[in-house]
């Protein structure tokens, strides 16, 4: 009946998107509740190859997704926190993790599926504190994949008598390019090989699949699953894409052997293994142990290939110094010049994640939180540039002039780059923070935070200008402006304990947020303000660290 045939299709649609859906709510609640944690293990476990691969593994447990950790891990090798060997070793025990769990998923555990959905929501109901909070989340997709499993298996049992679906199969038998084509292509919409190989497990366990095609779709799975990552970091520059570049590389081999040597392979594994299921899922597991005893001593001359195929590319990703030119090293008063014109750029790229950091707060923008941390990663670049150029400079000798103004420079680009540590790791985390969480300040509190920023955002503009032109009446107008600032956060932190008082509920919610948002504002202007000082000391218009009075200073 063709009525039939389409609610089958809607059904095993419905299942395949409840368990990548379970899948999700998984990774998403482990990596918010036990995110840092997973981060601070992995780096730790970068000593040596087979701890790299352990941790990768364990990692891939509690994620319940390959893709999550190879974005983690490509991500920790763009930062120099991880070693590109170790990353790929990382990767190697990470595919082993992931096809450990379909061995999980595959026991018969149908009661568990409902006692983790009532978990998982009480807990995440119930629950003040976010972590755990998370915690039911992922709890509650757990008991979805296990249901959505349940599903499967209803809705394959009935296409075991389906002629559609017996005469597409049977035409894959022939074809193991188009068979792994296919199931690659199906891992990398879902993003997920795991889902993929339990549908091919529900399909053998119907009897729809037979022993080698069942092989080639799991060989496809483990070959889209690498996929996904490697598009996810091709943002984070070139030593995040090799990683995910060898991984691809590695189980593209590994399928291309399966589809040459499927015969034998399933000759072999049937004898041992008669339950259709189990069958794909030792298969699974197979694929990925193999590879990862066979690549892990060749992780050299792996990373040797990816090297030669995604060279270094200098300007990729990355910023460089416009205006640090070695050949004006032997002339101070040229190269200090072009130093701060390095600096003013150093503080063109803080006032971009202002204002990057503004926008995740207003629009729940998670590209722009991306942007943040890409141009932190570019301000501290700059200002390790600035600094060995201005000390190459300082070993001359200077004249008084020359050495106070190399003096400014240094200053002004440290507090510069303390200034992208605090946007980064304060402000850009507490938008974030208010973006996950759905939360919202009152009409008032939203324009108070927005009126705080932008005060910020003309004191840097006034700071590089300053820098520039070394201006007292500027530096004067700077540094009463900090006065400002600290009048801005008081009088936004007690209209906002006032609205608290007054029981507003976003107020209440969002509260915490906004008060690290006031304080980390504030951090922001101290530091803005530190380039006025050395030219108002030095024209006597600082006394005790306090500007003298207009009369007094004329």
């Amino acid at each position: 009946m063709p009525l039939d045939s389409t609610i089958q299709l809607i059904d095993l649609l419905g299942a395949a998107a409840l368990l990548l859906w379970g899948l999700r709510l998984i990774k998403t609640g482990v990596l918010r509740a036990y995110g840092a944690t997973l981060r601070r293990w992995l780096a730790r476990g970068a000593g040596n190859r087979v701890m790299a691969a352990f941790w990768g593994f364990l990692a891939t447990l509690g994620l319940q997704s390959s893709t999550a950790s190879a974005v983690i891990v490509a991500s920790f090798t763009a930062r120099d926190i991880v070693q590109p060997r170790m990353a790929q070793a990382m990767m190697l025990g990470a595919n082993l993790g992931t096809a450990i769990v379909t061995l999980i998923l595959s026991a018969d555990v149908h009661w568990l599926g409902s006692a983790a959905v009532f978990i998982g929501v009480v807990l995440f109901q119930t629950s003040k504190l976010n972590r755990n909070r998370n915690l039911g989340r992922a709890i509650l997709g757990l008991g979805l994949m296990l249901l959505a499993l349940q599903l499967l298996g209803a809705v394959t049992e009935p296409l075991r008598d389906s002629p559609t679906v017996s005469a597409i199969l049977s035409g894959l038998e022939d074809a193991p390019v188009f068979a792994v084509l296919i199931a690659a292509g199906l891992a990398i919409l879902g993003s997920s090989s795991l889902a993929v190989v339990v549908l091919v497990m529900m399909l053998a366990a119907a009897g729809i699949v037979g022993p080698e095609l069942s092989l080639w779709l799991v060989a496809g799975a483990n070959l889209g699953g690498a996929v996904p990552p490697w598009l996810a970091v091709r943002s984070e520059g070139v030593a995040a894409q090799r990683v995910t570049l060898a991984n691809l590389i590695v189980r593209g081999i590994g399928a291309l052997l399966v589809m040459v040597l499927a015969v034998p392979l399933a000759d072999l594994l049937g004898r041992v293994i008669s339950d259709p299921a189990l069958f794909v899922v030792t298969a699974h597991i197979a694929f990925s142990a193999i590879l990862l005893v066979v690549f892990l001593p060749l992780i050299g001359p792996v990373a040797k290939l990816v090297e030669w195929l995604r060279p270094d590319d200098p300007q990729a990703g990355r910023v460089v110094p416009n205006y640090l030119d070695e050949n004006l090293l032997p002339i101070p008063e040229m190269a200090l010049a072009v130093a701060a014109r390095e600096t003013l750029r150093l503080g063109d790229k803080v006032g971009e994640m202002l204002e990057q950091t503004l926008i995740t707060l207003r629009e729940s923008d998670e590209a722009a939180r991306a942007e943040v941390s890409v141009l932190e990663a570019e301000v501290d670049r700059l200002y390790e540039a600035i600094k060995l150029y201005v000390a190459r400079i300082s070993r001359a000798e200077l004249d008084a002039d020359d050495a106070r103004r190399a003096h400014e420079i240094i200053s002004y680009a440290i507090n510069l780059e303390h200034i992208g540590d605090i946007i980064e790791g304060g402000l850009a985390d507490a938008a974030a923070r208010k973006a996950q969480q759905k939360l919202a300040f009152s009409p008032e509190g939203q324009v108070e935070i927005e009126g705080f920023y932008r005060h910020t955002q003309e004191n840097l503009r006034i700071a590089q200008a300053i820098f520039l032109s070394r201006d007292p009446s500027l530096a004067r107008r700077l540094v009463a402006q900090k006065v400002e600032s600290r009048k801005l956060e008081a009088q936004s932190a007690e209209r906002h304990l006032a609205r608290m008082r007054g029981g507003r509920v976003e107020t209440l919610e969002s509260s915490a947020i906004h008060l690290d948002l006031l304080r980390d504002l504030k951090r922001v202007n101290a530091h803005v303000a530190s380039v006025a000082y050395p030219i108002l000391e030095e024209l006597g218009m600082l006394k005790e660290s306090r500007l003298r009075e207009v009369g007094a200073a004329g």
